[in-house]
């Protein structure tokens, strides 16, 4: 939705090896590596050079943002981006999310966050609220 309505690029963040697809394992695992501090290898490298601003989302897992999505931002010169920040959950909300997203943009602004919460993202209503969201960013950056 945030790429249709900006007109932006894609790039989905991808580990090297792949979370498992059962939920307990992949909760199991993400508890590991989050408490490790663990950032996995990603399977692609993204070339940030020609943006100034980059939406980031992840998903809420473990109180944070997925390991993954940590190991992007730490391995990305972010310095004068502008950072929009937004995730999704299934019922933990925010929780550390944007705090700990905060702490890896070093040099770069970053907005407040958004959460979605899995289910409200698959209505009607979330999908023009997620529009009228961008939309408020757009005019902000002109």
């Amino acid at each position: 939705k945030i790429v249709q309505i900006t007109g932006g690029t894609f790039f989905e963040i991808t580990p090297v090896k792949a979370y498992p697809t059962s939920y307990r394992e992949c909760v199991d695992q993400a508890k590991v590596e989050i408490n490790a501090g663990f950032r996995p290898e990603l399977a692609a490298q993204a070339d940030l050079s020609k943006f100034s601003v980059i939406f980031v989302g992840s998903p809420n897992w473990y109180g944070t943002m997925a390991p993954p999505v940590a190991t992007f931002l730490t391995t990305n010169d972010l310095k004068g981006k502008t950072i929009i920040p937004f995730f999704t959950h299934g019922g933990g909300g925010m929780q550390n999310c944007e705090r700990d997203i905060k702490k890896l943009c070093s040099g770069a602004a970053v907005l407040p966050a958004v959460t979605y919460s899995g289910a409200s993202v698959r209505r009607d209503n979330t999908q023009q609220l997620i529009a009228e969201w961008v939309a408020s960013l757009l005019t902000v950056k002109k």
